[in-house]
C-alpha cells in the first residue's frame, strides 16, 4: 500500500496547489477590480501595487485553503473512480478506509500547519498590507502611534498623543484614575509632557507636568520635573499592540490582547473568539476531506461535477454556520470556544454519519 499511498498523496497535493494558485489568481484579479479606483485616484506606483499583492496573498491562501483541498480530494478521487483504479484498489481487499488514510493524514498536516501560518504568517503580512493601505491609499489615515486612548486597569484610562516606538517615549501624556466604586467619579488625573520607560527598573518616568487629586474637601495640585508610575501595568509593546487591528495580531499577541482586556474590565469575547477560531478554522481542511471524500469514492450519476457541487454547497453552508456562530458568540449567547468550534463539532460529526452509511 505504500505505493499506491505516494501515488495519491502525489495526486492530492499536485491538484492542492494548483487550486490555490487558481483561486489565488482569481481573488487578486477580482480585488484588483474593485480597487482600481483607489489606486488611480491616489498614483500608487506599480511595484507598491505589486507589494500590496504580495501582503495580500497569505490571506487569501488562508480563506481558500479549505475549498482547494475540497477540489483536489474530490478531484482526485473521483478521477480515479471514473477510470475503475478505486474499483482495482478495493478489489483487493482495501477499504474505504484504508483508502481515506493518506488523505486524512495529509490534510492534518496541512491544518497543524495552517495554525502557525493563519497565526503567524499571515498577520504579518497583514501588517504590510494595512501600511500600504494607510500610506498610499490613504485609508484609516490616523497613524497608530497618535491620538493613543486605551485603558491600563478597570479604572485607569490613559491618554498619549504620540508615541515613539524605537525611543519607547511617549508626548503630552494624561492619566486618568476613577474610584474603583463608582467609574464616574475621577480621583486624581496626571498630565506630563512626556513620558518614558524604564526597562532595567520596568518602570514608566514622567517628566514635566503636574498630578491633581481630587478629594471631598477639594482639590490637590502637585507639580513635578519628574515622579515615576509604578503601579502602571502596561509596556511599550502594550501600547503599538492596543492599536492593531485583530487580522494584524499573531496568535501570541492575541492572547496577550484578551488577557489585557479581562484585566482592564473590558469584554474580552471578541478577541477569545478571534483567538480560537484561527485554530478551528485551521481543520477545515480535515472537515472537508471527511465531508468530500466519502461521495466521490463511488460512482454516481451526474459525475465528478455533481459531486463537486454538492461537496462545495456542504462546505459553504459549513463557512457561513461559522460566521452566524461567531456573531451569536459576540452578543454573549454563546460561550467563546463553542462559538470557535461548533461548527466543526456539527459538520463533523455529520460527515462520520455519512462515512458510516457510505457503501465501502
Amino acid at each position: 500500500m505504500k505505493i499506491i499511498d505516494r501515488y495519491f498523496v502525489k495526486q492530492f497535493l499536485q491538484t492542492l496547489l494548483f487550486a490555490l494558485a487558481a483561486f489565488t489568481v482569481i481573488f487578486i484579479v477580482i480585488d484588483l477590480m474593485e480597487n482600481l479606483d483607489d489606486f488611480l485616484d491616489q498614483n500608487v506606483s506599480y511595484p507598491v501595487i505589486f507589494e500590496y499583492y504580495i501582503y495580500f496573498a497569505p490571506e487569501i491562501i488562508r480563506l481558500m485553503i479549505p475549498v482547494a483541498t475540497l477540489l483536489a480530494c474530490l478531484f482526485t478521487v473521483g478521477k480515479m473512480a471514473n477510470q475503475n483504479e478505486l474499483t482495482a484498489v478495493k478489489s483487493s481487499g482495501v477499504s474505504l478506509y484504508r483508502i481515506m488514510a493518506p488523505f486524512i493524514v495529509t490534510s492534518l498536516i496541512i491544518s497543524i500547519l495552517s495554525i502557525y501560518f493563519g497565526g503567524y504568517v499571515v498577520p504579518l503580512a497583514n501588517k504590510g498590507k494595512v501600511k500600504i493601505e494607510q500610506v498610499y491609499m490613504k485609508k484609516d489615515v490616523v497613524a497608530s502611534g497618535t491620538n493613543i486612548f486605551f485603558q491600563d486597569t478597570r479604572n485607569r484610562i490613559v491618554n498619549i498623543y504620540y508615541f515613539d516606538t524605537q525611543r519607547s517615549t511617549a508626548s503630552q501624556v494624561s492619566i486618568q484614575e476613577f474610584d474603583p466604586k463608582d467609574l464616574t467619579h475621577m480621583v486624581s488625573r496626571l498630565d506630563a509632557a512626556q513620558m518614558q520607560y524604564d526597562s532595567t527598573k520596568r518602570v514608566w518616568h514622567a517628566f514635566n507636568g503636574e498630578k491633581r487629586t481630587f478629594l471631598a474637601q477639594g482639590e490637590t495640585i502637585q507639580k513635578f520635573s519628574q515622579i515615576s508610575l509604578p503601579e502602571l501595568h502596561f509596556i511599550p509593546r502594550d501600547v503599538v499592540t492596543k492599536q492593531q487591528k485583530p487580522e494584524e495580531m499573531t496568535l501570541s499577541e492575541l492572547k496577550d490582547f484578551y488577557r489585557n482586556q479581562a484585566r482592564t474590565g473590558n469584554d474580552p469575547t471578541r478577541a477569545l473568539i478571534e483567538y480560537h477560531s484561527r485554530f478551528s478554522f485551521a481543520f477545515a481542511s480535515l472537515i472537508v476531506i471527511f465531508l468530500g471524500l466519502p461521495l466521490s469514492a463511488n460512482k454516481k450519476r451526474g459525475g465528478l461535477a455533481l459531486q463537486f457541487g454538492i461537496s462545495l454547497l456542504f462546505t459553504f453552508i459549513y463557512l457561513g454556520f461559522m460566521k452566524i456562530s461567531e456573531a451569536f458568540g459576540k452578543n454573549g449567547v454563546l460561550d467563546p470556544l463553542l462559538t470557535a468550534w461548533l461548527a466543526n463539532i456539527l459538520f463533523f460529526t455529520a460527515a462520520l454519519l455519512n462515512l458510516f452509511r457510505t457503501q465501502k
